[in-house]
C-alpha cells in the first residue's frame, strides 16, 4: 500500500512539473489550433522545453501504473487530485501566476485532504484488476462524445467575435472528460501487466480494449490539452480538468472495475470526505486573475 502512495506522489510532481515545462514552452511557440493536429504535433516536436516537459508526463504515467497496482482506483484519485497543490507553486515560481491568499488557504485544505485520504487506506482494500468491456464501452464511449463536442462547442464560440471570450473551463472540462477515459485504460493496463507469463499477458491486453483507448485519448489529449494550455493559464486550465478526471475515473471507476468502498464507517467518512474536501477547494479556486480596484483621487 505504501508503495502505492509513494508512486502517486511521485506522480504528481512529475504531472505538475511536466504541465508547467509544456506551458512555458507553450509560450514561446506559434499559435496552435485542434482543426490542424499534424501541425501542432510538428511544433511541438521541434521544443526541447516541451519535450523535457512531455518526458516528465511520460515518467508520471509510468508511476501512475504502480498506483492503479496497489491502491483503489478512488484512493488513488483524491491523492492525484492534491498534486495541484504543487503545481500552484510552480505556476507561481516558474510562469509568474501568483497565488492569492485564497489559493494559499486551499493549498494547506487541500493537504489536509491528502491526509485524510491516505489515513483511510488498509493493506486489506481491494484492488479491481478487470471490467466487464461492455460495461467499461458503456460508460467511456458517451464521455468520449461530450468532450470533443464540447471542445468543438467552446471553440466555435471563441471564434465567433460578436460573443464574448471563454473563460477556458469548457476546454478543461472537456479534456478533463478524454483523461477520465484515459484514467480508466491505465487501470485496465495495470491489471493486465504481470511478469510471469509475459506473451500470454500481452495478448490478452492487445484483445482487450484498453490499449486502444489509451492510445485514442492519448493522441486527441495531446492535442486539445496543448491548444487549450496555450489559450489558458495552467492555473486554470489544470485544476478544471483534473477535478473532471478525478470525478469521472473515482465514480465511473469504482463502478467499472467492481471495487468497493470501506466498509467500516471511519474510514468511509475518512475517505469520502477527503476526496469531497479536495474537489470543493478546487471548485470554489478563483479562476482568474484579481483585477486591482482603481482607487478615487
Amino acid at each position: 500500500m505504501w508503495w502505492g502512495v509513494a508512486a502517486a506522489l511521485l506522480a504528481n510532481v512529475l504531472y505538475s512539473s511536466g504541465f508547467v515545462l509544456e506551458k512555458r514552452a507553450l509560450t514561446g511557440l506559434p499559435a496552435l489550433t485542434a482543426g490542424r493536429p499534424l501541425r501542432v504535433v510538428r511544433l511541438l516536436l521541434r521544443s526541447p522545453l516541451w519535450l523535457a516537459g512531455s518526458l516528465a508526463l511520460a515518467a508520471g504515467f509510468a508511476a501512475q501504473l504502480a498506483v492503479y497496482r496497489t491502491l483503489p482506483i478512488a484512493a488513488a484519485q483524491g491523492i492525484f487530485v492534491a498534486g495541484l497543490v504543487l503545481l500552484l507553486l510552480l505556476s507561481a515560481t516558474v510562469l509568474g501566476e501568483r497565488p492569492t491568499a485564497r489559493e494559499r488557504a486551499g493549498v494547506l485544505a487541500v493537504l489536509a485532504a491528502l491526509a485524510m485520504v491516505v489515513g483511510s487506506l488498509r493493506d486489506s482494500d481491494a484492488v479491481g484488476e478487470r471490467a466487464p468491456v461492455g460495461r467499461l464501452l458503456v460508460v467511456c464511449l458517451p464521455a468520449l462524445a461530450a468532450g470533443l463536442w464540447l471542445y468543438l462547442a467552446a471553440a466555435r464560440r471563441d471564434r465567433d467575435p460578436n460573443r464574448p471570450a471563454g473563460t477556458g473551463v469548457e476546454y478543461g472540462v472537456a479534456v478533463g472528460l478524454l483523461y477520465g477515459v484515459s484514467s480508466l485504460a491505465i487501470k485496465g493496463v495495470a491489471g493486465r501487466l504481470t511478469t510471469h507469463g509475459v506473451g500470454n499477458a500481452a495478448l490478452a491486453l492487445l484483445r482487450s480494449p484498453y490499449p486502444y483507448l489509451l492510445v485514442g485519448t492519448g493522441a486527441a489529449g495531446l492535442v486539445l490539452s496543448q491548444t487549450a494550455l496555450q489559450r489558458c493559464r495552467a492555473s486554470l486550465i489544470v485544476p478544471v480538468c483534473t477535478t473532471v478526471s478525478a470525478l469521472f475515473t473515482a465514480v465511473v471507476g469504482t463502478f467499472a472495475f467492481g471495487e468497493s468502498l470501506p466498509a467500516d464507517l471511519p474510514r468511509l467518512t475518512l475517505r469520502l470526505a477527503g476526496t469531497a474536501l479536495a474537489v470543493t477547494v478546487l471548485l470554489v479556486l478563483p479562476r482568474h486573475d484579481e483585477v486591482p480596484v482603481p482607487v478615487r483621487q
